[in-house]
């Protein structure tokens, strides 16, 4: 079998309007009349025009050296990747269906999301992470320069990269269908209505109708999960109560902390189980009493989604693998 390199890539914002009008000019062009459609929409139409006038060019300008610094950037590394070990470069749309298994490394060219998302499919293949704008990503996650792509590469070829072993969540449905997450997993429903199923954490259960629930690593502890803390600790303020501190978990901590959203009570739903931890092996099952539009989803990608209709059983924990990203 003969070993490779893996370099993820992703499209621009500005590849997005251009897939979806063409030419540069026709995007720029569509860009400039949506902006001046939602200007007019709050305030005098002349108002909109010179506002327009002021910030268009401005605007388009940014995305057009954003694309130009990401291309430049994928040339770059693609160039410096070249260490004797055929390079193959995917977009991250073939992520999930791209067998990682002849891979030795995997570079991903940020942004930070990527990373998550490339994490749960590559298996134990140590992630690089290159950032290819500094000057707008923090790249949390992509601890490596450009410059720095090919040394780090070398370094893990040669079986002497420095890995950080980061947890996962997986979810798994009784039909075989499972998921893993890096950050998050949220169980729910695609719309605004209200999730209805019956939860069983330590050896209890509860009917609940609420907005879902957030299951979150050590990773994605100061994420999603974050905001569901902020929200009770501004909740808990108003009130003259003692502030809520969220917690934080180390990336490689074999937790998982989970919080429902919005648990309404009423005759046939209850709000005891809201928070808490899965240790270990402990797992949460939570089976779905939803009549349509039910998802389990992980990393806020809706589009790549379990389905969790009526009937449906997920089991969730701690995953058994790690994500292992490589660190300078």
């Amino acid at each position: 079998m003969t070993e490779r390199v893996t370099l993820i890539t992703r499209p621009t914002r500005l590849a997005g309007l251009l897939q979806r009008w063409g030419t540069r000019g026709q995007a720029g062009f569509r860009f400039r009349a949506n902006k001046a459609a939602a200007l007019a929409r709050v305030g005098n139409l002349e108002q909109a025009v010179q506002v327009q006038r002021q910030i268009e060019d401005v605007d388009f300008a940014l995305l057009e050296s954003e694309d130009d610094v990401y291309h430049d950037a994928v040339r770059r590394v693609t160039r410096d990747l070249d260490v004797g070990v055929p390079v193959q470069a995917i977009d991250r749309s073939f992520i999930p269906n791209y067998d990682f298994s002849m891979s030795t490394a995997v570079v991903v060219l940020g942004q930070d999301g990527l990373v998550a998302n490339a994490a749960k499919y590559v298996g134990d293949v140590p992630i690089i992470g290159v950032n290819p704008d500094p000057a707008r990503f923090d790249g949390v996650l992509l601890p490596f320069r450009l410059l720095d792509a090919r040394k780090a590469l070398q370094t893990v070829l040669a079986g002497k990269g420095r890995v950080r072993q980061v947890t996962l969540a997986e979810v798994k449905l009784q039909d075989g269908q499972q998921m893993l997450a890096f950050n998050d997993l949220f169980v729910g429903v695609r719309s605004h209505v209200s999730a209805r199923y019956k939860i069983t954490v330590n050896g209890r259960t509860e009917s609940h109708s609420s907005s879902g629930v957030l299951i979150s690593t050590g990773a994605g502890s100061t994420g999603w999960m974050s905001s569901v803390f902020n929200m009770a600790a501004g909740i808990g303020k108003a009130q003259d109560r003692k502030p809520i501190e969220p917690p934080r978990l180390n990336w490689d901590s074999p937790q998982l902390l989970w919080a429902v959203r919005e648990p309404f009570v009423s005759r046939t739903s209850q709000a005891g189980l809201v928070c808490g931890t899965l240790d270990g092996s402990a797992v949460m099952v939570v089976e779905s009493m939803t009549s349509e539009h039910g998802v389990i989803f992980s990393d806020g990608i809706e589009a790549d989604a379990l389905e969790f209709n009526a009937g449906t059983i997920a089991t969730i924990g701690v995953a058994a693998r790690k994500a292992r990203l490589v660190v300078p």
